[in-house]
């Protein structure tokens, strides 16, 4: 497989699809820059309406889209050289989003290297829903009876990760240890955060001043959440001990969602995880012709290469979760009951 890959990259460097696309960044931030006017300006005119809660979910969706950008700078695809990069990237993260880019890069970077493998991605370790059965195991009580729905229950937890990116972010640095421009990044948070709520509390009554801030948390989580979701959940779980080879492990793993060019605006381009994978600093406009080199040579290899629809890759992720989360203890059961049940 090993010999796979290099096959790939070579017929990718020949067709030039590591280049920069520097024309399409620019339109992106054009795009992002032209919103944030829109917004701005409904705001302002719209005063102490509650139509201002449609401006509160267009900010969420706004902001997102910053973190798709921020996202592919710290992948390198967007500057040229990773310091160009890494400015852009901590700039629209931290001041922008209000999130921290260092957490970011090592809670990513991580990702990337171990996708869905036990003990070692970041992102089958959350506290609130659990990715193995060994894990739902653990559970028991309150605990338990939540695990066991945490399929239905996932899209609606969404809702609040909004608020888990900003308190992660802030948590991050202020732990002890070195991190990567703790003391800019906590300076830009604080920015970000002054200049919003300051907004908010001058043009708005407190009650709208709330919800407004609610309603775009609400939506940036959720948008973020789904974006991220089709990725990864419900393909292969890597044990801890288990060693594959890059081609492998990155496609195996992955999950693409088909649409084209809608799918890869909605989704800044998530929706070719496969090629982000293999490729992480691979520009946004080449992946789509990359897909079509990947999937030849998993063709002829063999190898399972995954794509489904948006709403499908989401029922996917429901039911994975709700499998999972059978495996979790109920304190509750009749033994015997338990026995015979299903016969």
């Amino acid at each position: 497989m090993t010999r796979a890959y290099s096959e790939v990259a070579r017929e990718v460097r020949a067709a030039d699809l590591l280049g920069r696309a520097r024309w399409f960044y620019v339109l992106v931030g054009a795009g992002l820059l032209a919103g944030f006017v829109v917004l701005a300006a409904a705001f302002v005119a719209l005063g102490s309406s509650w139509w201002q809660l449609a401006v509160a979910a267009g900010l969420g969706v706004l902001l997102t889209q910053c973190a798709f950008l921020a996202h592919e700078a710290s992948h390198r695809a967007v500057l040229q050289g990773g310091p160009a990069n890494d400015r852009l990237g901590r700039f629209v993260a931290t001041f922008v989003v209000g999130t921290s880019y260092a957490w970011w890069m090592n809670k990513h970077s991580r990702h990337h290297a171990n996708p869905n493998q036990v003990g070692k991605d970041p992102d089958i370790s959350f506290e609130a829903i659990v990715f193995t059965p060994e894990a739902a195991q653990r559970h028991s009580g309150l605990r338990a009876t939540f695990t066991r729905r945490q399929g239905y229950l996932f899209f609606p937890l969404l809702l609040l990760e909004g608020v888990n990116l900003h308190v992660q972010s802030v948590r991050s640095l202020l732990v002890r240890g070195p991190v990567a421009g703790r003391a800019t990044e906590l300076a830009l948070i604080a920015a970000h955060f002054a200049l919003y709520l300051g907004a908010l509390v001058w043009f708005l009554p407190p009650a709208l001043a709330l919800a407004f801030l609610g309603v775009q948390l609400a939506v940036f989580g959720l948008y973020m959440g789904a974006a991220f979701a089709p990725n990864h959940k419900g393909m292969p779980i890597v044990g801890a001990d288990e060693r594959l080879d890059f081609f492998s492990k990155q496609v195996r793993t992955s999950r693409n969602i088909a649409g084209g060019w809608w799918a890869t605006a909605l989704l800044g381009g998530l929706n070719y995880q496969v090629e982000h994978h293999l490729f992480p600093s691979m520009p946004r406009p080449h992946l789509a012709r990359t897909r079509l080199l990947v999937r030849a040579h998993c063709r002829s290899l063999g190898v399972p290469y995954t794509e489904t629809t948006l709403m499908q890759s989401y029922g996917i992720v429901v039911r994975y979760l709700n499998e999972v989360g059978l495996a979790a203890r109920d304190p509750w059961t009749c033994p015997t009951l338990d026995r015979f049940r299903g016969v």
